[in-house]
């Protein structure tokens, strides 16, 4: 079974695919407007809503960041690869690749980002990584439910996919000569962030077109991965909202 918790999650996702849930469970000794509203949007759609005590709700959930509410759901469902490729929705294409992000709370921030930042899809592997969960879902604000997200189970190897699809491969290491704003993101590319304090595999590293680094002028020699996610991807906002930038080629 696949659970979201907390307001904001529930409410995004019964709005994404609200028939794939089985039910809402709800807090019984809460009666607020914004409760009320997603008890009405499921009494709407015809989702069986449950009201249970708080304190099963806490065993529920695993915790007590729910927030007074529970949607149940089958486990989550993810996007094929192509699928998330085709996603295109703007001129160019922009999509991020996770190189084994381990953290459900970096994942989850990450994942709240990209969806901000208009990304077309997610692609994170199958192993040694964290997939989406209730923690990440609730920490993502419900960005899951709009953005499709594919599992691989070779990340090196899925961007010599991206590349046959005419896809630019960007990776971000803290070594690199070239930062990040120095490449011209007006072309079909795909971001590509490594695990929390080891950054990307070398064989991934040796995979992308581009390596970028994000200068760093105080003591501490990196930024956290959702935070780099959020500084490179604007810069891509930026740029493919200007009207003067000029095309770089490699």
């Amino acid at each position: 079974m696949h659970l979201i918790y907390g307001i904001n999650s529930v409410a995004e996702a019964l709005k994404a695919r609200g028939g794939s849930f089985e039910y809402i469970s709800v807090a019984k000794e809460r009666h607020d407007l914004r409760l009320r509203r997603v008890i009405e949007e499921c009494r709407r759609i015809g989702l069986p809503v449950r009201f249970i005590s708080r304190a099963e709700l806490d065993r529920m959930a695993g915790n007590v960041a729910h927030q007074g509410v529970v949607a149940v759901s089958s486990a989550k469902q993810y996007s094929d690869l192509d699928d998330v490729i085709t996603a295109k929705r703007g001129a160019y294409s922009l999509l991020l690749v996770l190189d084994g992000v381990e953290d459900p709370h970096n994942l989850g921030a990450i994942i709240r980002t990209a969806d901000a930042a208009g990304v077309d899809g997610l692609i994170i592997p199958e192993r040694r990584a964290a997939g989406v969960t209730g923690t990440v879902t609730k920490v993502s604000a419900g960005a899951t439910a709009h953005l499709p997200i594919a599992k691989v189970t070779n990340i090196a190897r899925t961007l010599e996919d991206l590349k046959a699809q005419n896809i630019w491969t960007v990776g971000l290491d803290e070594r690199a000569p070239t930062t990040y704003e120095a490449i011209d993101y007006k072309m079909n590319c795909a971001v590509v962030l490594g695990t929390e304090g080891k950054g990307l595999h070398d064989l991934v590293k040796k995979k992308c077109d581009f390596l970028v680094s994000i200068p760093m002028l105080g003591k501490v020699s990196s930024l956290n991965v959702s935070v780099a996610a959020g500084v490179v991807l604007y810069e891509i906002v930026r740029q493919r909202r200007s009207k003067g930038a000029v095309q770089v080629t490699k």
